[in-house]
């Protein structure tokens, strides 16, 4: 599997259309959705699902007028596809390319994991769950099952075989019950050809993933990985942030040799009728030419993206206001997921 910050062929996005995903408050999201698509379609194809075929022009607009430049606007294609929901990173197919060009079959495989809504937390997900397979008669990729639940915000390769993911997520006995944390890797290793399956604790509050490496730690080059920090002690977040950093100083990569760690901060807490959201600047996107990072409209959102400027120091960081779109419990990440270029590339 590659890295994010990888070549992309394209980013998919679910144009959002479910009401009880931001509850009493679905109004703006339409608009912040037209920003995040024009922040990624301004350097790289965007693909975009919606689901009802009647309201493509009106979302071709809206992209259209967050744009403000007809170039970017011409990226972006419009897809009719029925869909129970927009967090794709989850539902949508994950790339893996092939190394040996000598090895029989298509240089890119697209994998279709069980999707399963986070442990049946939420109503239907049958056609969630099949999106990868639409896609793949659509565009005309290879697509296989590998037959056990997986999301994709629960997993962050380096793109040279090592991984991060979380043992609140992926042990959890709501996606595979009947597997071991041994098999659980077996499956990373002979899916995503990773070698090294680095495992963090619990996810941050508020989360309904039950934990996803996307609001904690990432790789962003083969031998760094940023992570959230929270410096307040009173703060439910602090013990399990500081438990994650403290396990990811004594990771080694698949090379053997340590992690270099970078810190982010957390964005000052939100709170929605009383619980807490899962507000993170680790929940990022690497385009080809852009980091679209979510903000929260305080005063963490600068240092962050100061952070994120100088560990991509080839990419523009573009923020996106993210206090609504976090009442749905996920960002950009959660929102977005890469089609990579099938070619392999130089990792040396």
């Amino acid at each position: 599997m590659p890295a994010e910050w990888e070549p992309h062929l394209a980013t998919y996005i679910v144009w959002p259309h479910n009401l009880d995903t931001w509850p009493g408050n679905f109004d703006p999201i339409p608009g912040v959705f037209a920003r995040m698509a024009a922040a990624i379609a301004s350097s790289e194809p965007l693909r975009v699902i919606v689901k009802d075929a009647e309201e493509i022009e009106r979302v071709r607009a809206m992209i259209r007028d967050a744009a403000e430049d007809d170039r970017v606007a011409a990226r972006v294609e419009l897809i009719h596809l029925e869909t129970n929901d927009s967090w794709v990173r989850d539902h949508g197919p994950i790339f893996v390319n092939r190394i040996d060009d000598r090895a029989e079959g298509p240089p890119q495989i697209a994998l279709d994991w069980k999707f399963n809504s986070w442990g049946e937390k939420y109503g239907a997900f049958d056609l969630d769950d099949v999106v990868p397979r639409r896609l793949g008669a659509r565009y005309g990729f290879e697509v296989i099952q590998p037959g056990i639940v997986l999301e994709g915000g629960s997993i962050d390769p380096n793109g040279a075989g090592s991984l991060l993911t979380t043992e609140s997520c992926l042990l959890n006995r709501n996606r595979n019950p009947h597997l071991s944390r041994a098999e659980i890797e077996d499956y990373l290793k002979t899916f995503l050809g990773v070698v090294n399956v680095l495992w963090l604790g619990d996810g941050i509050a508020g989360d309904d993933t039950d934990g996803h490496v996307d609001d904690l730690a990432r790789f962003v080059s083969r031998d760094t990985v940023v992570t959230v920090v929270e410096n307040d002690p009173a703060d439910v977040n602090y013990k399990v942030l500081k438990d994650n950093l403290a396990r990811l100083r004594a990771m080694r990569d698949e090379r053997g040799a340590p992690l270099r760690i970078e810190t982010l901060p957390m964005p000052a807490p939100l709170m929605y009728e009383g619980a807490r959201l899962p507000a993170s600047y680790a929940n990022f996107y690497i385009a080809n030419g852009a980091i679209v990072m979510p903000t929260f409209d305080c005063p963490a959102d600068s240092a962050a993206a100061a952070t994120l400027g100088r560990l991509f120091p080839g990419r523009r960081v573009i923020g996106v206001p993210s206090r609504e779109l976090v009442w749905g419990l996920g960002s950009i990440h959660c929102l977005t997921q890469q089609h990579p270029a099938p070619n392999p590339v130089d990792r040396s």
